[in-house]
């Protein structure tokens, strides 16, 4: 199996804003962003199509005009209390212990890291990976920097080293 694991194109959010889960829109680049990613994949020979059910990647997905599977495991981490809320404004008494230990510590009515990681692994391990299908995932930073990580034997605590641009192939 090849998988082309795809980041969602860029949100229309401002920066500095922590968003997880939150269903946000695209910006105006979505056509070129768009693409810009057929053109660096074999779309033609794509067969399905999995994507976090979020709008950012459901747009995303319904441009290959293929089956589309969508997946909660798929979606980014959950920021819970945290969803929208500036980085800034977020109380020091709840983010400095995650600061301090994101892979462990879940955020407060979200989800650690571990947690999103388990779930991400999950899906993984779902596919069948002896098949000669050629698929493409669509998901969000996240998912990707777990699974790449977890494939690259990177201690999830490092996997930030892992950037991940709006609209970036990953083959695997």
């Amino acid at each position: 199996m090849e998988i082309y694991l795809i980041r969602h194109t860029t949100p229309n959010i401002e920066k500095g804003i922590c968003y997880g889960q939150s269903d946000i829109g695209i910006t105006d680049t979505f056509t070129h962003e768009v693409k810009k990613i057929h053109q660096s994949i074999p779309i033609h020979e794509i067969t399905t199509v999995y994507s976090s059910p979020l709008q950012r990647c459901k747009l995303l997905a319904q441009t290959f005009k293929k089956e589309i599977v969508f997946d909660d495991r798929l979606k980014e981490l959950n920021f819970g209390n945290w969803e929208l809320q500036l980085w800034d404004a977020i109380d020091s008494s709840e983010i400095n212990p995650w600061m301090n230990d994101f892979v462990n510590i879940q955020v407060p009515n979200g989800e650690s890291y571990i947690a999103l990681q388990e779930r991400i692994l999950d899906f993984h391990a779902s596919l069948d990976h002896n098949s000669e299908e050629k698929i493409a995932v669509i998901t969000h930073a996240g998912p990707i920097r777990v699974l790449l990580s977890n494939l690259q034997q990177i201690d999830l605590k490092d996997s930030f080293c892992i950037k991940i641009a709006y609209g970036e192939v990953i083959s695997i």
